[in-house]
């Protein structure tokens, strides 16, 4: 009887406790951003963040933590409370990680759970206005002709821009030289200024420079043409079959957040996504909803684990 009480007056404590326990979210809620300000990582985290903000009532703040390929930001997510206050925005790029640094300081799967993805942005090869390269095929005879004297740019080791470069380097069988930088608005600088001979960049953080003509668009990256850059042809079709890179940017929890959470957050993201004038804003920015529950975008993730892994595995160290 004495041990029937006892579990009696523990359950009734229990429920008193989640009963005063404030509902969530009941503070500030933190999205760090692996990448510096102005890159399409950031800008995504920041339209989706404001709407986070109104459509919850708290104050959603986004913080820059670039570095090291998005590893650095991506450590503190891991090591936060996992009470969704603290939350990660990343890139294709996180996926691939492990197969660049071989001390990450957490599990690239195990520490994150997925809550959904924000969006797929076509990439678009780009090469500066005074560039005598036109095409693909330009490109690639160009650097074929002279081994390893081109270079491209990325927005740091790891990052999507990266990958997607590497990629069509093994496509293309040519050598080509990686001059990482801190972020995408310098490597957009630098590849306009004709001092590195191209880059794969979002059209999202790209599209003004091609619109100003500092920037000329070879191909889009992406299976179809980007609505954005509608006279910009795939890859593919600009001599390439079957070339394909799909970059995405997500949002993710440490992977002990409690499911209620993550799937509301999930739930409130989508709904911000279908809003009209998110819409329209993505639309114009060549950005395309990506909608998942949790489960299938950890399960996206894992597979662009094993397949990008083994790109970058192979890539010139």
């Amino acid at each position: 009887m004495k041990n029937v009480l006892i579990a009696i007056a523990v359950a009734c404590s229990l429920g008193t406790a989640l009963a005063q326990a404030p509902a969530y979210p009941s503070k500030v809620i933190k999205i760090i951003v692996p990448f510096t300000a102005g890159s399409a990582t950031d800008i995504m985290a920041r339209i989706v963040g404001e709407k986070l903000s109104s459509s919850l009532g708290q104050s959603v703040v986004v913080e820059n933590r670039p570095g090291a390929g998005g590893t650095l930001g991506a450590a503190q997510v891991a090591k936060s409370d996992p009470d969704g206050y603290t939350l990660l925005v990343v890139s294709t790029g996180h996926v691939v990680n492990p197969a660049l640094y071989g001390n990450l300081s957490y599990d690239t799967l195990g520490d994150f759970a997925g809550v959904t993805p924000l969006a797929a942005l076509p990439s678009v090869l780009v090469v500066g206005a005074g560039s005598p390269i036109k095409t693909v095929s330009d490109l690639i005879a160009a650097a074929k002709a002279k081994p390893g004297q081109m270079n491209y740019a990325s927005a740091g080791v790891g990052s999507a821009t990266h990958v997607n470069a590497e990629k069509f380097r093994a496509a293309a069988n040519i050598q080509i030289t990686h001059i990482p930088f801190k972020g995408t608005p310098e490597t957009i600088v630098e590849t306009s200024a004709g001092r590195v001979d191209f880059m794969f960049t979002p059209v999202l953080a790209s599209i003004p420079s091609i619109r100003d003509n500092r920037m000329r668009a070879i191909a889009v990256s992406t299976a179809k043409r980007s609505a954005a850059l509608p006279d910009v042809p795939t890859v593919a079709e600009a001599g390439m079959p079957g070339f394909v890179f799909d970059f995405w940017i997500g949002l993710l929890a440490p992977a002990k957040t409690p499911r209620a959470i993550v799937n509301k957050l999930n739930a409130e993201v989508k709904t911000i996504l279908a809003q009209a004038d998110v819409k329209d804003r993505l639309a114009k920015l060549g950005a395309d909803p990506m909608p998942m529950t949790p489960e299938q975008f950890d399960g996206y993730m894992k597979e662009e684990f094993t397949t990008l892994g083994a790109v970058m595995k192979s890539a010139p160290k």
